[in-house]
């Protein structure tokens, strides 16, 4: 059983081949209007969401499957004290998989410790989004026909943005590509990116508060 909690939980190839398959389902929508049946979604979101919630559902549903869940901790048992791994246990029974999006950093991942299905970590605190990466990614290769050989700009908040660290994590492992990190100093990406991501793989970046002097090296 594979778990998504981080971007790097999936190879460069498993990614690339994953990439190869939305491409398809997006080119060929019918070809996998049943590839889904008789599967069951578990939306676990104990932070409010719209657009990341209704991907996952309106995903599930185009796929032919169902969906179940709460759209946020307030109208669920964690408003009485039930912990996540109390939660995923149950719902382990429900659902054949679950995505979770959570306010606190490794809630994904202590779920997954739990369960007895799959766990996809639809967002937790400032520290990862996979799967909004993997559509990034997307995005990328569609418009620009390649994940290589780019230079990347990431602008406004980088150090709370899940986002952002989740695709640097997964751009940074193609060949030939430079960030420009344009953000306020109180906003700047974390060190953990610069010493444990970029540095070691001598990946070329540049700092900078000032967006419109970025934009020649964009």
């Amino acid at each position: 059983m594979r778990h998504l909690i981080d971007p790097l939980d999936f190879t460069k190839e498993e990614t690339q081949k994953l990439l190869d398959l939305a491409d398809r389902i997006h080119d060929d929508p019918e070809a996998y209007q049943d590839v889904a049946d008789r599967k069951r979604l578990a939306t676990l979101f104990y932070e409010p969401s719209t657009r990341t919630r209704l991907s996952f559902e309106s995903a599930m549903l185009r796929l032919g499957g169902k969906v179940l869940g709460f759209p946020d901790a307030g109208v669920s048992s964690a408003s009485k004290g039930e912990t996540v791994a109390d939660t995923i246990r149950i719902i382990s029974c429900y659902a054949d998989i679950a995505a979770m999006r959570h306010p606190k950093e490794g809630a994904p991942l202590r779920a997954s410790l739990y369960s007895k299905i799959p766990v996809i970590n639809a967002g937790d605190g400032g520290h990862s989004h996979p799967t909004q990466t993997l559509l990034d990614m997307m995005t990328i290769r569609r418009r620009k026909g390649r994940l290589d050989n780019l230079t990347i700009g990431f602008c406004g908040d980088l150090k709370f943005g899940r986002t952002v660290h989740s695709l640097i994590k997964s751009l940074a492992r193609y060949d030939n590509v430079k960030f420009v990190l344009i953000s306020p100093e109180e906003l700047r990406v974390p060190d953990y990116i610069i010493n444990e991501v970029l540095e070691p793989r001598g990946i070329p970046y540049i700092e900078t508060r000032n967006l419109e002097g970025a934009l020649p090296d964009l």
